[in-house]
Order: structure tokens, then C-alpha cells, then sequence
């Protein structure tokens, strides 16, 4: 079992920046990737940004030039450093952990483990 929780929520005036935290604990996250997806009211879940084990990256196109997802995998940790937010980006994040080898999870329904959430707010 792995159990994630998120931090670092808030409000921001538009523009601002936020750091997203998730702090993992029970077993090993060895060939874990690791994801940032988000929840608009009224909207799907979606995936934001993704990091694999070795540090490969992924990012939505409405996060790229803005976010950077970063993963310290000693403290079984990864973050969310967002830049530039805007009003579009309010929305419960939430921390997800997926056992997949050699491809970046993508699917919402690739990911076993899920945080609560913390919320972003940008205010215009």
C-alpha cells in the first residue's frame, strides 16, 4: 500500500505561483511513476503533469512553459511548481502513484494510488 498526501494548496491572485507537495509513505515508490492530475467543478479529472522513477517527464499542453513536476525519490516525494497560474487553472489537485515500466502513465485509470486532494484557487 502507498499512502499520498498533498500540500501546498491556496489562493493566488492571477499570475502568481504555487508549489505542490506530495509526501508518500508505507511501501517502496521503486518504478513508480508519479502524477499530478486535477478536478475542476463540473469537469473530468485530468492529468496535469507526470514524472517516471528515472525522471522522465510529461506535461499537459495547458501546463507546458508554466509547471514543473520534480520527484526526490530518497524522501519518496514529488512536487508540483506552478507558474504563471491563471483563473483556468483553479481545481483540486491530487497526487497519484502508478507501478508501470517503460511508458508514462497517461489514463487516469492507470494510476492505483490517489492523495485527497489539496486545492488551488487563482483568483482574477
Amino acid at each position: 500500500q502507498v499512502q499520498l498526501v498533498e500540500s501546498g494548496g491556496g489562493l493566488v491572485q492571477n499570475g502568481g505561483s504555487l508549489r505542490l507537495s506530495c509526501a508518500a509513505s508505507g511501501r517502496s515508490l521503486y518504478n513508480y511513476a508519479m502524477g499530478w492530475y486535477r478536478q475542476a467543478p463540473g469537469k473530468e479529472r485530468e492529468l496535469v503533469a507526470a514524472i517516471s522513477y528515472g525522471g522522465s517527464t510529461y506535461y499537459a499542453d495547458s501546463a507546458k512553459g508554466r509547471f514543473t513536476i520534480s520527484r526526490d525519490n530518497a524522501k519518496k516525494s514529488v512536487s508540483l511548481q506552478m507558474n504563471s497560474l491563471k483563473p483556468e487553472d483553479t481545481a483540486v489537485y491530487y497526487c497519484a502513484a502508478a507501478l508501470l515500466i517503460g511508458v508514462l502513465p497517461i489514463r487516469v485509470d492507470q494510476y492505483e494510488y490517489w492523495g485527497q486532494g489539496t486545492q488551488v484557487t487563482v483568483s482574477s
